[in-house]
C-alpha cells in the first residue's frame, strides 16, 4: 500500500500569502516523509478551495520538492479549454522531471460551473470531449477532433510530456459502474465513501480488470481519502480535529447554503465525532491511527491510502505534527517506503 496526501486547500484563518507559504512548507515535509504523491483540488468562488489554478500552485510545488509526485484531483474540465490544459500538463511534467499525476473530472459543483457560464447539464459532455482531446494530444503530434462542444482541425502539438506515453491518470470514483470505465482505461481512482461502499467499487474494479486479462499485480492505484490528525495524546488529536473539521465542513457546504439547497452526492456529517464513527476520519495517537488505517484499508480493499492532513484552521504546527508522527511511527509498519533526508 502506498500513502498520499489530498488537499482541498480550503481557506484557513491566516493571511492568504501566509497560507500559500505554509502549504509549500508542508509539501516539503511530505517529500521528506516519503509520501508517494500530493493531490490538490480545484474549486472556484468558494472558501473550499483557494487553488483555483492548480497548475500555477503545482509549478511552485515542483520546485520545492524532489521526489514527491503531485497533481490536480481534479482538473475540472467543464471549465477549461482542453488545449490549454494539455499544454499546462506538458509544462508541469517537464518542469518536475516527470512527477505529474493528472486527475480529470467534470466539476462537482453546479454553482461553480454556472459562475463560469457553463450549463451544468452540459458539463458531462464537455468533460468527455475534453478528456478525449487531451489524451489524443498527449499521444499524437496533431489534434483533430469534431464533437458537440469542440471542433478542432489539425491543431499542432509542439510540446510533450516527459512521461510517455502519458502521465498517470486519476478519477474520483463514486459508484461501482464508474469503476468499470476506470478499469477499462487503466485509470487510478480515489473514493470518499464509507469502507463498505468503497469495497463495492474496488471489488468491481478488480473484477473488470481481471476480465480484461490483467494480472492482480498490475492493478492501478485504488485509493480512499480520510481526514487524519495525529498527536501524542488522543485528547490533543481530537481537540484539533473537532475544531478544524467544523470550519472545513462550513467551507464544503458554503455554496449550497448560499443557494439554499443541499448536495445530493456529499455524504460528510457536520461534526468530526460522527465522521470518525462512520470511519471517514481518525484523530488519535500513532498506535491508534496505525491500527485504524490497517483495518480501514482491509475493509475497503484499497492499495492507496490518501490522508487529509491540512484542513479547516489546522495550524502549520498541528499538520507538521501529524506528518512527523505518521512518518516515524505509523507508515513504516504499513508498507510505506522509509523517509529520506532531502
Amino acid at each position: 500500500m502506498k500513502f498520499a496526501v489530498f488537499d482541498h486547500m480550503d481557506r484557513s484563518v491566516v493571511p492568504l500569502a501566509q497560507q500559500y507559504k505554509e502549504r509549500l512548507t508542508l509539501t516539503e515535509a511530505y517529500d521528506r516523509a516519503g509520501f508517494y504523491a500530493y493531490h490538490v483540488a480545484e474549486h472556484h468562488s468558494t472558501p473550499l478551495g483557494i487553488s483555483p489554478s492548480p497548475s500555477v500552485y503545482l509549478a511552485a510545488v515542483a520546485q520545492r520538492t524532489r521526489r514527491l509526485r503531485f497533481g490536480p484531483l481534479v482538473y475540472t474540465l467543464g471549465m477549461h479549454h482542453p488545449l490549454r490544459v494539455l499544454e499546462e500538463i506538458c509544462m508541469l511534467d517537464q518542469m518536475s522531471g516527470g512527477r505529474l499525476e493528472m486527475g480529470f473530472g467534470r466539476g462537482v459543483s453546479p454553482y461553480e460551473l454556472a459562475y463560469y457560464g457553463v450549463d451544468p447539464a452540459q458539463s458531462q459532455g464537455i468533460y468527455q470531449e475534453s478528456f478525449q482531446i487531451i489524451m489524443q494530444g498527449l499521444r499524437q503530434s496533431t489534434v483533430h477532433f469534431q464533437g458537440q462542444h469542440f471542433d478542432l482541425r489539425n491543431v499542432p502539438v509542439v510540446m510533450q510530456c516527459l512521461q510517455q506515453p502519458t502521465p498517470p491518470v486519476w478519477y474520483g470514483a463514486g459508484t461501482p459502474e464508474a469503476a468499470e470505465w476506470a478499469a477499462a482505461n487503466g485509470v487510478n481512482i480515489v473514493c470518499n465513501g464509507v469502507a463498505d461502499r468503497v469495497r463495492l467499487i474496488t471489488d468491481r474494479y478488480r473484477a473488470h480488470w481481471a476480465a480484461l486479462g490483467h494480472e492482480e499485480g498490475e492493478t492501478p492505484h485504488l485509493g480512499m481519502s480520510r481526514h487524519i490528525v495525529v498527536a501524542d495524546t488522543e485528547d490533543d488529536a481530537l481537540a484539533s480535529a473537532r475544531r478544524a473539521y467544523r470550519r472545513w465542513y462550513e467551507h464544503l457546504m458554503h455554496l449550497w447554503v448560499v443557494h439554499g439547497t443541499k448536495p445530493q452526492t456529499l455524504a460528510f456529517p457536520d461534526n468530526f465525532d460522527e465522521a470518525q464513527r462512520l470511519g471517514l476520519g481518525i484523530a488519535g495517537t500513532p498506535g491508534q491511527v496505525r491500527d485504524w488505517i490497517a483495518a480501514q484499508a482491509e475493509a475497503a480493499g484499497i492499495n492507496y491510502f490518501v490522508c487529509r492532513l491540512a484542513f479547516g484552521d489546522l495550524t502549520l504546527e498541528e499538520s507538521l505534527r501529524s506528518v512527523r508522527l505518521l512518518s516515524a511511527q505509523v507508515l513504516p509498519g504499513l508498507s510505506q517506503p522509509a523517509a529520506v533526508e532531502l
